[in-house]
């Protein structure tokens, strides 16, 4: 047994658009991912999360799978178009479905942990610039603020952004996700407006409920070189600095790294950086939320110095998930080690962890997944392990409660430790989700 302290968070995690449906019902407005993925070519097999899990009229019975696992908490995010419409009015029919929501959860003796931003911005803002627009940033603030209004009664932990990171560099920077943007220009204007974002909401909900625990969530990867080279020790500070570096710098120091903003010069003169907009973005943090799925082995790349276009490998050896990531459990002690001594001291969440497999039904309607058993096994351990050695870590969200709409990857993979039959939307849990019921029961993984 790997018992964690008493009181350590056992959750799961969802995102809005990944699961909800209902993109055009009670009011919603078309967000992003809307358009992008009905754009042929943008996502795998033209799949679009139109209906995805159709959660937003299964709210209940997802509730209850909720209840049965034996969670304390439950990270979901509010999807922005179906609160506030085009003309920028509060849409009352999509915050009573949150209320109904975060109602069901108290019902059911989950905590909900809100997450106000996960990638589904209105397109009626992009269609005004989006992320990398000033105006992007203010009108997040007053949308924060409505939901807060309506939900924050209820709701202690609010997250503001999810990934900014991937909202920036595969949204703007990539072109991978929507808006499907390719530019560093644009994607260093998105990295600043959305902490700009962040900064001046956790100052607005503080000034307006100071019990509310505000925080944010980034996606981090501890970055090494493939070699002991110095190109490939360059290479992987390079990376290191546009993934990790380049957010919580800001965040928690005030300043961006200059060896990044160095990196990019040739594609802006961050112009868009004004007068204390890095005190705003340096507000204090209640809890920071980490989501981590694997580390990056980095090798340079001589014909390009841009972290973009590292070459990042698998260690011989190492295992694979179905989305080809190594499966490194030991990088995540050495990841929530690096954020407590650099950047801390700072109540730490795992925000999401999983691993997407080959998942089916069998002949008798069962899911094996012994693979995902015993990845969450080993990064539960690992976590475990940090807190020993004195890390401030207080939960663990795995991602992903259900099968969904894995963003340009559609359909194909599944992270979910409940499968979904797409087709007629059935719900089965896995091996892994009794595995885990398990683990929150007795307190820790078995060894």
């Amino acid at each position: 047994m790997f018992p964690f302290p008493q009181g350590f968070v056992w959750g799961t995690a969802t995102a809005a658009y990944q699961i909800e449906g209902a993109v055009a019902e009670d009011g919603r407005t078309p967000s992003i991912w809307d358009v992008f993925s009905a754009k042929p070519g943008n996502v795998r097999n033209g799949d679009t999360g139109a209906i995805a899990c159709d959660h937003y009229h299964r709210v209940d019975e997802d509730l209850d799978l909720l209840a049965d696992l034996g969670v304390d908490a439950y990270r979901f995010s509010v999807a922005w178009p179906r609160v506030i419409d085009d003309a920028g009015q509060v849409n009352r029919r999509g915050l009573d479905f949150y209320r109904r929501l975060v109602d069901g959860l108290h019902r059911r003796g989950v905590e909900p942990f809100l997450t106000l931003y996960h990638w589904d911005l209105p397109q009626s803002l992009e269609d005004r610039g989006g992320w990398t627009a000033r105006d992007t940033a203010l009108r997040y603030v007053d949308y924060a603020q409505v939901v807060h209004e309506a939900l924050g009664d209820q709701v202690r932990h609010v997250t503001t952004l999810n990934e900014p990171w991937v909202s920036a560099w595969c949204g703007y920077g990539l072109g991978i996700h929507a808006p499907g943007h390719a530019d560093p220009g644009m994607a260093l204007a998105a990295t600043h407006h959305l902490l700009l974002a962040h900064g001046l909401t956790a100052g607005r909900l503080r000034e307006k409920d100071p019990s509310t625990r505000v925080g944010i969530t980034l996606n981090l990867s501890p970055c090494e070189p493939a070699t002991d080279t110095e190109a490939d020790r360059a290479a992987a500070r390079r990376v290191d600095g546009q993934l990790n570096r380049l957010y919580l710098d800001p965040l928690r120091r005030g300043s961006y790294p200059q060896d990044v903003l160095d990196l990019y010069r040739e594609h802006t003169d961050y112009a868009f950086v004004r007068d204390g907009d890095l005190a705003a973005i340096n507000a204090p943090l209640d809890f920071l939320g980490i989501n981590y799925y694997r580390p990056n082995s980095v090798a340079d790349r001589p014909e390009s110095s841009d972290p973009l276009r590292a070459d990042v490998r698998i260690p011989p050896g190492v295992p694979v998930t179905a989305m080809d990531w190594p499966v490194q459990p030991d990088a995540l002690t050495d990841l929530l080690h690096r954020v407590s001594a650099d950047y801390g001291p700072l109540p730490l969440y795992i925000t999401e962890n999983g691993a997407a497999y080959e998942d089916y039904a069998d002949p008798d309607g069962r899911v094996q997944d012994p693979q995902r058993v015993d990845f969450l096994r080993g990064h539960l351990r690992a976590a475990h392990r940090a807190i020993e050695e004195g890390v401030d870590l207080r939960g663990y969200f795995l991602w992903s409660l259900l099968d969904n709409f894995e963003w340009s990857e559609g359909f194909a993979k599944r992270f979910g430790i409940v499968h979904v039959d797409y087709p007629t939307q059935r719900r089965t849990l896995k091996s892994s989700a009794h595995w885990y019921r398990d683990v929150i029961a007795r307190g820790g993984p078995d060894v």
